[in-house]
Formats: structure tokens, C-alpha cells, sequence
């Protein structure tokens, strides 16, 4: 199985995972929710700014290689849906992992705890450890244990969607520019219009979250 995907495929793949945990009400996604997902400013790493064409190229890449496509259930809008579940027997431990991994690149334990934990609440490192190891094992392997960087006290892993590092950067630039089409239709641009107060609400709940996490490993 060719697991390699560029770097748009990431970030389209990593924002249907994510949205189907984080917001399940608004999932599958319609295009423009799932373009506004891709280019958000929270929880990316590096942030991106997508045009609509390079999104959809993205889409039937990822629906040739069983990754995604068009949601399955019919409606007057068109929705995606990632299919990682059925196609690798992931649990939504490991959903929440390999999310984070292709959302924001190569991360500590830690790191990959506390920016999951809005899809899935992991009890400690140990069991983000034990969750890296299930992925590390899968067959095909997912997840790769980078070499200890100089001057670092924790190991980083990444995922083998995209090479070895895994990150966004290697490939496609952090900012693919291209101006967004306008919507034919008072409908479409209805249309529009929600799917992008449902995508800011979703940001804003999100940063709530991560403050709370913040804030809470300085009370406790």
C-alpha cells in the first residue's frame, strides 16, 4: 500500500480526521468547510493558505488511493469523508495520534497528548507511548520514531505519509496561494457563509481547549 501523500493530501486527510472527532454535528464536510478546515489558523503546523482547486486536486487524489472521497450518504451539497478507519483498522486512539501527526508534523509524546486531547483524552504519556508503539507495529507501519535530536531531552515521532520526517513542509509550500472562486448562487454563498461561522466556532472552541489544557498543568 502507497502510503505517501503530498503535502496538501495531509492536510486535507488530517482535517477530515479531525473534524469528524472534534465536530461531529457539521461531519461529513461540505467543500467549503473542508477548505475553511485546511486553511485555520489553529492547530496547523505551518498554517496554510489553500486555494480551492489545489484542495480538490487533494480530494481525488486521496479518493484514487481509498483515503477519502465523497460521503457515501446523498444531499442536495456535496460532503467528504476520510475512510483511514476501514481502510487501516485504526481505533480513535490512533486516529487521534496519526490526526495530530499529519496536522502539525513530527511531535514529542507530550506534545502529540496535550494537542490530542480534543479528540481523544490519553491518560498519560505512557499510553501515548503504547499507542505510538501500535502504530510503529502496523503493518503497513504508520508512525516512525525520528532520531534524538542535539540538545533534546525527548525523541520526536513522525508519521510515513510523507517521507521520513513526515512534516508538511517537504511536501508542498507552507503558503500555496490562489484566489478563491465566487459562488454562482445566493444559495452556494448561504452555503458558504455557514460552512465558515461553523469553522470559526470550531476554532474558538478549540483555543478554549487548549488554553484549559494550558492553564491546567500549572494548577495541577
Amino acid at each position: 500500500m502507497d502510503l505517501y501523500l503530498d503535502g496538501v493530501e495531509r492536510r486535507v486527510l488530517g482535517s477530515l480526521m479531525e473534524k469528524e472527532m472534534t465536530t461531529p454535528e457539521y461531519y461529513p464536510l461540505t467543500f467549503n468547510a473542508l477548505l475553511a478546515a485546511c486553511n485555520q489558523k489553529s492547530s496547523r503546523e505551518p498554517v496554510m493558505e489553500l486555494a480551492e482547486g489545489a484542495v480538490r486536486e487533494a480530494l481525488l487524489s486521496l479518493e484514487e488511493k481509498g483515503m477519502a472521497g465523497p460521503a457515501r450518504a446523498e444531499g442536495r451539497v456535496a460532503r467528504f469523508e476520510h475512510r483511514m478507519g476501514e481502510l487501516l483498522n485504526l481505533g480513535r486512539r490512533e486516529s487521534a495520534l496519526l490526526c495530530t501527526l499529519l496536522l502539525r508534523g513530527a511531535q514529542t509524546p507530550g506534545e502529540l497528548r496535550g494537542r490530542s486531547e480534543r479528540m481523544h483524552r490519553l491518560e498519560d504519556v505512557d499510553e501515548v507511548n503504547l499507542v505510538l508503539q501500535k502504530l510503529i507495529e502496523h503493518d503497513p507501519p504508520l508512525v516512525k520514531l525520528l532520531p534524538r535530536q542535539p540538545g533534546t531531552k525527548e525523541s520526536r515521532y513522525a508519521c510515513l505519509f510523507g517521507g521520513d520526517e513526515g512534516g508538511v513542509s517537504e511536501g508542498a509550500p507552507a503558503i500555496i496561494s490562489g484566489s478563491r472562486e465566487i459562488a454562482d448562487s445566493p444559495e452556494e454563498r448561504i452555503t458558504a457563509l455557514k460552512g465558515e461561522v461553523a469553522q470559526l466556532r470550531t476554532e474558538i472552541k478549540e483555543l478554549r481547549q487548549e488554553f484549559a489544557h494550558f492553564r491546567g498543568q500549572f494548577e495541577s
